[in-house]
């Protein structure tokens, strides 16, 4: 097979950036190891930046997502028994949609179908190859035969765990990594939302959030030591220690239920660098993971999308490399002000015991002086709304 551009991975950035290439008529074709039930099995984080919501639309993706996506205009910090509003829209103008990651994965896979795009599922040992030459290739096996991609250049959005990056091994690549000392637990569950905005809470037996992916359907978090197993939290015990950890007029509103997905997330900061390697890119998680406090993971890659696929439309459309040759270094600089913010949000709202008494008097002043500050409130909405690409 011959194509353009040949993407690894079939997740969000890959499907984003097969829909715009195929919008601007560069040919390309997706391939992944799982096929799509397995795909859109998996839950996944869903506050999208105005960048992002602007990408699906350019992709032609975008009409269910403002039909059933919610606009939030703010969000709330709970510390010290009381709530404090962020207004996102008053402070920066712009808002932020919440719509579940598998709905926009759906959005993508049915329009490429539909658009006719070519995606190969359940290929084996997907391999690149000859990235640092001009005729890069693709191998895989499938039904016992192995199978050959011949392309220009090749995009690993196929994770953190997928053979991209782990082809770039020992080629240059430094990694810098963040671990966490606590996860999250997280339970999915068909009930209403106990508030038209998502909290976040900062209690003294640890962080809480309420989210949601629909006006029916909520996405609540608790955070856990690492050494926690899923099969120890009853649905019961969840609710009541979630309850605790919020005001008293939040935990009398919440409506429970039985959950439909419990998982246990640990946290961690990573990035890649370079983001380059000859004809091949990083994209979206095979270069970089941050804590989810901040909603930047999806968005981090739209945004390595967006800056790719301007490097690649301009190959095409010009004849000129500028664009594939700036991609690391315009995708690494927004990445790591979204790894600052993430990792900030994470300090100050999770509990942090080996920081001992000191370490929890500055992070109450934190708190404090951002609820009495303007400015203070202002720099955190900017970010949590999206830095321009």
């Amino acid at each position: 097979m011959r194509t353009q551009v040949a993407i690894i991975g079939s997740g969000p950035s890959g499907l984003l950036l097969g829909q715009l290439l195929s919008k601007a008529g560069i040919d390309n074709v997706i391939i992944d190891r799982v096929d799509r039930d397995y795909i859109l099995g998996r839950i996944r984080a869903g506050v999208l930046e105005v960048g992002a919501v602007g990408m699906m639309d350019r992709a032609g993706a975008g009409a269910r997502m403002h039909k059933e996506g919610l606009v939030h205009d703010g969000f709330s910090l709970s510390f010290s028994g009381r709530r404090h509003r962020i207004a996102l829209k008053d402070l920066t103008g712009t808002s932020v949609m919440v719509y579940g990651q598998t709905e926009l994965t759906r959005d993508l896979m049915d329009q490429r179908e539909a658009e006719g795009g070519r995606t190969i599922y359940n290929a084996a040992n997907v391999t690149p190859h000859e990235f640092d030459g001009e005729k890069p290739y693709l191998t895989y096996e499938q039904d016992g035969v192995t199978h050959r991609i011949d392309c220009d250049f090749i995009a690993g959005c196929d994770g953190y765990h997928g053979p991209s990056r782990a082809a770039v091994e020992g080629r240059g690549l430094k990694t810098y990594e963040k671990v966490y000392p606590f996860g999250w637990l997280g339970i999915l569950a068909d009930v209403a939302p106990v508030d038209h905005e998502l909290i976040y809470a900062n209690h003294a037996r640890g962080f809480a959030l309420c989210s949601q992916r629909s006006l029916t359907r909520s996405r609540y978090y608790v955070q856990v030591p690492l050494t926690d197993k899923v099969e120890q939290w009853t649905d019961d015990a969840f609710w009541d220690e979630l309850r605790r950890r919020l005001p008293a007029d939040v935990a009398e509103a919440m409506v429970t239920g039985p959950s439909i997905e419990k998982s246990i997330a640990p946290l961690r900061s990573f990035v890649a660098e370079p983001l380059r390697f000859g004809r091949l890119f990083l994209v979206g998680d095979a270069g970089h993971i941050v804590p989810p406090t901040g909603a930047k993971g999806l968005n981090l890659a739209a945004s390595d999308v967006h800056y790719l696929f301007e490097g690649l439309q301009e190959f095409y459309g010009e004849r000129s490399s500028a664009g594939v040759d700036a991609y690391s270094v315009r995708a690494l600089s927004r990445i790591w002000k979204a790894e600052r913010f993430s990792w900030s949000m994470t300090m100050l709202l999770h509990r942090f015991p080996e920081d001992g008494d000191f370490g929890q008097k500055v992070q109450e002043a934190e708190l404090d002086y951002l609820s009495g500050s303007t400015a203070a409130q202002t720099a955190m909405a900017e970010n949590y709304v999206g830095l321009p690409y």
